[in-house]
């Protein structure tokens, strides 16, 4: 408590009525990457005690849902629910609010306690983020926006590239608000992805037709993927190296 009281954001909230100087991370991160516009459908999982929903509702002033195991003392505009965000039930609940498109926004803003080894902390982290992605997976519109804290260690890489391999652009970054002894980072994901490949994803193919580009042409469960390199009537093994929301690029591993 001795440190928040020496913290310009702790008094910044109090002074604004925000219930946490985490608020001021929201405002920075969506200033930078603009997560959030106005009129978004906003879920906030892990919302307690409620500043990034204070945010969120500000910032869209569309509908906007928070979920957290804790009661959330209720915020005008804002529906609750109390639950976890690994049930199908809260992912039901969820749905039923928002409706059967989705959200345009998720974002999680939630830690794990603390215990002090640090080693089993991040692991933590990384469970809880794991766990937020998966929701998010369940209830985001597509092209949807995604924010998420994770605090740095061993696995964040692989979390990121699971971030990555699910949205068009990706980018960690540190908004000017957290501490800075804090390891916390935020993982921001833009343009959620519903094709049926993922960037590292391997297939046989028939190289059919060329595109406009010179760049072959094959379509996998009706998603275009364009690869490089290659002369109609070959047969390639690709792996796919992007996706974008309508389609995707492939590398050619080997020429079968």
């Amino acid at each position: 408590m001795a440190r928040d009281r020496r913290d310009s954001y702790y008094w910044k909230a109090k002074t604004e009525g925000y219930r946490s100087r985490a608020s001021y991370k929201l405002f920075q991160i969506n200033e930078k990457f603009k997560v959030i516009k106005h009129g978004d459908t906003v879920v906030d999982l892990g919302a307690a005690p409620g500043g990034w929903l204070q945010v969120a509702k500000e910032i869209s002033g569309g509908h906007v849902v928070g979920v957290d195991l804790k009661r959330i003392v209720p915020i005008e505009g804002v529906e609750t629910i109390k639950g976890d965000i690994t049930s199908d039930d809260t992912v039901r609940k969820i749905m039923g609010i928002v409706g059967g498109e989705g959200a345009d926004v998720v974002i999680c803003d939630a830690a794990p306690n603390l215990s002090g080894n640090w080693t089993l902390d991040h692991a933590r982290s990384i469970d809880l983020s794991n766990s937020a992605l998966g929701c998010a997976k369940k209830i985001l519109k597509p092209g949807g926006n995604f924010a998420v804290k994770v605090f740095q260690g061993d696995m964040f890489k692989a979390f990121l590239d699971e971030v990555r391999n699910n949205f068009s652009h990706t980018r960690a970054h540190s908004p000017g608000a957290s501490r800075a002894q804090s390891a916390e980072i935020y993982i921001v994901g833009k343009k959620f992805l519903t094709a049926p490949v993922c960037r590292g994803d391997e297939f046989e193919i028939d190289i059919r037709e060329l595109g406009s580009s010179g760049d072959g042409v094959v379509v996998i469960d009706g998603f275009v993927v364009f690869v490089k390199d290659v002369k109609v009537g070959e047969k390639v093994r690709i792996k796919v190296m992007d996706v974008k929301p309508n389609f995707a690029f492939a590398d050619v591993i080997e020429r079968i």
